[in-house]
């Protein structure tokens, strides 16, 4: 199993070098990250390669190299990702809600997370899916996530299915801000792309217990924590990116929602 993960390492890093886009995202580390109020906007597979995950507020949830945790939506939980004689390396794959459609549900509580071992076939598995990635067109992506999703409930991992619940408004408007980017996306072309009244919007966001402005807010430092963890960008470009007029200001929010500062999120990916 231990060559198998090697294998998918090597073609990950690959993979990264040879397409800017790609249906999956990897997270590192050659020191300790310890990472507070982490939003899970999608359902997520996280497959650790190598070193260790925990979550929770106490972190209860451990989660070894070899094996896999697939995570409901959640506003925030707290992560550690630890080495363990070599780098943290995690694999991360997101999913839409459209990537379950057409597998039936008969799990009658929503279960908020998953765990289990990282098979050999699960391991093949996500091989092609990595190696797939060099030469899939974007519109198959749904469906090798879909093959993922199959396999791991035919391995008894069906709880995952309880995770399919319909997307929220609040996540359609997180993807909008995420594709139109955070200057230009008034309140009044959220409501024109919705097809609905500004009140509606915020009775309905209401509901969900959110906001225009919380998911704007969410939705930028997610990124940033993405880009921080997955490019080697200067953080004032990312910043910029985020939609923040000064890197102290973004260095501001990012350490009151994380709890480090993106600069000391950078020195746990770098030798002294």
């Amino acid at each position: 199993m231990a060559n198998l993960q090697t294998t998918i390492k090597n073609t990950i890093k690959s993979s990264i070098n040879e397409r800017n886009e790609l249906p999956f995202a990897v997270y590192s580390s050659i020191k300790e990250q310890n990472l507070l109020n982490v939003p899970i906007v999608k359902p997520l597979l996280v497959v650790v390669l190598s070193g260790c995950k925990e979550l929770g507020k106490n972190h209860e949830l451990i989660c070894h190299a070899g094996h896999f945790i697939f995570l409901s939506d959640s506003p925030a939980i707290n992560m550690r990702n630890i080495p363990k004689g070599e780098e943290y390396f995690a694999l991360l794959i997101e999913f839409d809600y459209q990537d379950f459609n057409g597998l039936q549900n008969n799990v009658v509580n929503k279960q908020h997370y998953c765990m289990g071992e990282t098979t050999p076939i699960l391991e093949q598995c996500l091989q092609q899916f990595v190696e797939s990635a060099l030469w899939a067109p974007k519109n198959l992506w749904s469906s090798r996530k879909r093959e993922l999703i199959e396999l791991l409930c035919y391995m008894g991992h069906k709880e995952i299915l309880s995770m399919m619940a319909n997307a929220k408004l609040g996540h359609r408007l997180h993807d909008m801000f995420c594709k139109h980017g955070f200057y230009e996306l008034t309140n009044e072309h959220i409501c024109q792309q919705l097809a609905m009244s500004e009140s509606t919007l915020r009775r309905k966001l209401n509901s969900e217990g959110t906001s225009v402005q919380e998911i704007k807010d969410q939705a930028r430092l997610s990124l940033g924590l993405h880009l921080l963890q997955t490019t080697r960008q200067p953080i004032s470009l990312v910043a910029e990116k985020c939609g923040y007029q000064s890197q102290s200001r973004f260095t501001d929010r990012f350490k009151r929602r994380f709890g480090l500062t993106p600069s000391e999120l950078r020195k746990t990916k770098m030798a002294d």
